[in-house]
């Protein structure tokens, strides 16, 4: 913190006696100095392929915009270096935006695929830096390790996955300010957009679109649901648009969770799953997140999305948790997916998810997941109770042999 103060004595009058008890106005102002930060996940999708490319040549991210600086990735799958003769694969963040001696923290992680969570981690984020955080002078440059990994290493690892890499760059960007003493003391309520659209759309005024879901009609705003969702914004506003308005017809979802979907598209908050569902039951709640997470991915809604991974996160329960793994494999939520396998691979709940109808659907739908059990299992020394069950092929199915899908009632 500085501090200023200011005297009207006669400056050529040599030091004057501090008097404890004298009034000497003083002002105070503070310099700020935090980073700004931000995240990308670059997939590298056909790793056999891009070998062979040449040391020096890359591939990149796309552009992505941290802290007011635009970014990239670069991966060398051959590495950077001649004198290192391909044998390391590189890796590299770049400034792609106009700036000068831009200062930052950088995290570059290869994320471990096998859901034991071993990732590479090269981080300036965490700890002290002897001389502070790394400037970058000019647009191109970066920071990173010609050696990040070793080749022959990383391609018999656990960071390889159906020959596909992830990599995780976190950037933080840092910024100084200073800030004086504010003069005004004004009371700013939240936001309550999404209660005015929520009325909106209880009220039924101006609709002009409406849906029938599983015998139902669901009226609601084209220009709202464009707004909030690419998909709805496709099929009401493009090329591709539905002609008739009147009433589209949605499939393979039932009417509560279309309901709950409005609902979040209009309010943007969660509604009362026990109160659409008409039960206090935990399961049918969880049965309703888990619908409703298939119906945000469909729709392209990302924080629906991932409300409800982090709802089932918090809700998983031996009945429940084997269909929301294999939910969780089927739409790619990773923190959900690993919260699963962890709940099932415990000794004390293994066996008795395994007696579950869940735990068979997930052997049918995702057979591949059970192989990611078997290695938390293992670490647990409940290797062989899981072993024995996997070659189990019974499965429940009506009398056609088809998978009957569970309804919300």
């Amino acid at each position: 913190m500085g501090t200023i103060r200011f005297s009207s004595r006669d400056l050529s009058a040599g030091p004057a006696s501090l008097n404890p008890s004298s009034s000497i106005p003083t002002t105070t102002s503070t310099s700020i100095t935090e980073t700004v930060n931000g995240s990308h996940e670059f997939k590298v999708d056909g790793y056999s392929l891009s070998k062979g490319m040449g040391i020096g040549k890359y591939v990149a991210s796309d552009t992505f915009y941290i802290g007011g600086y635009a970014w990239a990735v670069y991966f060398y799958p051959d590495g950077k270096s001649s004198e290192d003769n391909a044998s390391y694969v590189s890796l590299f963040i770049a400034l792609a935006s106009e700036g000068t001696d831009v200062r930052a923290l950088f995290e570059l992680t290869l994320m471990d695929q096998s859901g034991k969570e071993r990732h590479k981690v090269h981080s300036h984020f965490g700890r002290a830096l002897e001389s502070g955080p790394y400037t970058l002078k000019y647009r191109g440059s970066m920071w990173g390790y010609k050696r990040f990994y070793k080749r022959t290493q990383l391609e018999t690892s656990d960071f390889l996955k159906d020959d596909t890499l992830l990599i995780r760059c976190c950037v933080g960007v840092v910024k100084s300010h200073t800030e004086g003493p504010k003069t005004y003391t004004i009371a700013v309520p939240p936001s309550n957009i999404g209660q005015h659209f929520g009325k909106l759309l209880d009220s039924g005024k101006g609709t002009d679109v409406n849906f029938e879901v599983d015998g139902e009609i669901c009226a609601s705003h084209k220009i709202v649901l464009a707004a909030r969702s690419p998909v709805f914004r496709a099929q009401l506003f493009g090329p591709m648009k539905d002609q008739n308005t009147q009433c589209i017809k949605v499939e393979d979802m039932e009417a509560p969770v279309f309901k709950a979907l409005i609902h979040f598209i209009y309010w943007d908050a969660l509604p009362d799953m026990e109160e659409l569902v008409g039960s206090n039951s935990k399961w049918a709640s969880t049965l309703m997140a888990q619908h409703l997470l298939a119906a945000a991915d469909r729709y392209a809604l990302e924080r629906l999305r991932l409300l409800c991974e982090a709802r089932l996160c918090e809700d998983v329960a031996i009945n429940t948790v084997a269909t929301t793994l294999a939910l969780a494999e089927q739409h790619q939520c990773i923190q959900l997916k690993s919260v699963c396998l962890k709940f099932i691979a415990l000794p004390e709940n293994l066996k008795a998810v395994m007696q579950t109808d869940g735990f068979e659907y997930l052997k049918e739908s995702c057979p591949s997941v059970i192989t990611e059990l078997l290695q938390y299992v293992a670490k647990n020394g409940e290797h062989s109770a899981i072993a024995c069950t996997h070659g189990n092929d019974n499965l429940d199915s009506d009398m056609n042999g088809r998978r009957v899908k569970q309804r919300i009632h």
